[in-house]
């Protein structure tokens, strides 16, 4: 889940209320993880988050990180981000607001892949207009490690 902004294509989203907004208050653990798993957030993405603890699976590690867009963790998207698609530095937008994550489909990226596949539609409005960024994101697991390694709109 690289969220390149050249791939976040600007789409009417009608009848979206609520949303995620960058900063502490998004941590609280009592809270629902933005995810959108309807865990909370202590027991989903924060236990990668703020506990350090290696998500188990690609589509656990790309859940997470669309929680560090939400929450404006650049550190923990490049300390997941494959070291040869790293980009120096992670350009967050304080005014997008994140309205949700609709995962499509997962492909391998298990507990004993080295490899996954996680296709998803992200939802966010900036400065009133609505964005859409359908994305299928590559993973790699290495040293036990799953890293973000890059992503590409789907074809059709």
């Amino acid at each position: 889940m690289g969220f390149y902004p050249d791939r976040v294509v600007g789409h009417a989203v009608p009848g979206i209320n609520g949303g995620h907004r960058l900063g502490k208050a998004a941590r609280n653990t009592g809270q629902t993880c933005p995810c959108g798993s309807g865990r909370r957030r202590a027991e989903c993405c924060g236990a990668y988050l703020d506990a350090g603890r290696p998500a188990p699976t690609a589509e656990a590690l790309m859940r997470s990180r669309y929680v560090a867009f939400v929450e404006g963790r650049e550190d923990y998207l490049r300390a997941t981000w494959h070291p040869s698609t790293r980009p120096v530095s992670v350009a967050l937008d304080p005014e997008q607001r994140w309205l949700g994550l609709d995962v499509r489909v997962t492909r391998a990226g298990g507990p004993d892949d080295s490899e996954g596949e996680v296709e998803f539609v992200a939802r966010a409005r900036v400065r009133g207009r609505g964005m859409r960024l359908h994305e299928r994101s590559r993973f790699v697991r290495e040293g036990g490690q799953w890293r973000y390694l890059d992503g590409e709109a789907p074809q059709g």
